[in-house]
């Protein structure tokens, strides 16, 4: 039985696009979303990001670096409740008390040896939310984890993410 169609929503990282690396790979192989973001501004990010969630619907919610943190206030806010996928996440970054929200499925991805945001701020992070629900991975990889997309296994991650909350929901 062939999968049913995953929808990606992406919020992009402040040196990325809707055409960078990661946005032209979950372009490639869902039907992805990421829309433009004046990362100079949060508050908008949240808002475009909070649109495009009631018109995308999407089946997983991703947030890279910026983005992470994009989408952890969605999260917080409770805009969204499905599969959540953070990489390098820079959530507290920018909000110190950043927590994740009972009942809601997150993976976070980093690399210990990221020079911009600090491993630490995610495993942080992993330690709120629902214990069973939210899961960390650490690799050896940089901070845009370009390991992590050129092996493939960013899109192995969606789509695990997409088939836990799956069978979360049966």
């Amino acid at each position: 039985m062939a999968r049913p169609e995953i929808r990606v929503q992406f919020a992009h990282g402040l040196e990325s696009s809707p055409q960078g690396n990661k946005a032209r790979l979950f372009a490639e192989h869902f039907t992805a979303n990421t829309p433009a973001m004046n990362t100079r501004d949060v508050g908008s990010c949240v808002a475009v990001h909070a649109a495009t969630l009631e018109s995308f619907r999407p089946n997983v919610l991703v947030g890279s670096s910026f983005g992470g943190a994009v989408v952890v206030e969605l999260l917080r806010r409770g805009l969204y409740r499905g599969a959540t996928l953070l990489l390098a996440q820079a959530a507290l970054h920018y909000r110190p008390d950043a927590v994740l929200p009972e009942g809601v499925p997150v993976l976070l991805v980093h690399a210990r040896q990221d020079d911009i945001v600090a491993f630490e701020h995610s495993e942080r992070l992993a330690q709120t939310g629902s214990r069973g629900l939210v899961q960390l991975l650490a690799r050896d990889d940089d901070h845009p984890l370009t390991k992590l997309c050129e092996s493939g296994e960013l899109i192995t991650l969606v789509e695990r993410c997409y088939d836990e909350q799956l069978a979360r929901s049966r």
